[in-house]
C-alpha cells in the first residue's frame, strides 16, 4: 500500500512538471514561484567619478598643488578595491580625501601608515582638499603590506 501511495505521488509530481506523453498535454509548473528580476542593463558598467583624479585634473591645478607645500599624516583608512582612502593630518584638522591614483610607490597604504602629501582643492567650490603626490614614508609597523602588484609583505 505505502509503495503505490509513493509511485503516485511521484508521477503526480513528473506529471506537473514534464509533458505528459500518454494525452498528448503541456503541464506547466506552479506560477507561485517569485520570478527573480533580470540584471539592470546598466550593470558592469562604471559611472565617472565626479571627484577629480590624475587623469582628470586641469593642468593649473597640478601646478599648484605641486608648488604648494608638504604635509605630514596618517592614513586613517584606504580601501584598494573602492580606490580612495582618507588621511589624518598630523597637525589637527579635518580628514582629507586621497584618490588611488594619487599614491607614490609601490606599497597600497593602509592604516596607521605615516603620509606625506601636498593639498589640491576639490572642485566645483574649492571648499574641500584633496590629498596629492602621496608618498608613504613610514610603514605602520606590525601590519601585512601589500604592494601594488598584489604581493603581500609580512613585517
Amino acid at each position: 500500500m505505502a509503495s503505490q501511495s509513493t509511485s503516485s505521488q511521484s508521477s503526480q509530481s513528473s506529471q506537473s512538471v514534464s509533458v505528459s506523453l500518454s494525452s498528448g498535454e503541456l503541464h506547466f509548473p506552479d506560477s507561485n514561484k517569485i520570478r527573480e528580476r533580470s540584471p539592470s542593463p546598466m550593470r558592469g558598467f562604471l559611472i565617472p567619478s565626479p571627484l577629480p583624479t590624475r587623469r582628470t585634473r586641469t593642468t593649473s591645478a597640478t601646478a599648484r598643488a605641486a608648488e604648494g607645500p608638504v604635509f605630514k599624516g596618517i592614513c586613517k583608512c584606504f580601501s584598494r578595491s573602492k580606490g580612495h582612502g582618507f588621511i589624518t593630518p598630523a597637525d589637527g584638522g579635518p580628514e582629507i580625501f586621497v584618490h588611488i591614483s594619487d599614491v607614490e610607490g609601490e606599497y597600497v597604504p593602509m592604516e596607521g601608515d605615516e603620509v606625506s602629501y601636498k593639498v589640491c582643492f576639490i572642485p566645483p567650490k574649492n571648499e574641500k582638499k584633496q590629498a596629492v603626490e602621496v608618498v608613504i614614508t613610514h610603514l605602520a609597523p606590525g601590519t601585512k603590506h601589500e604592494t601594488w602588484s598584489g604581493q603581500v609583505i609580512s613585517p
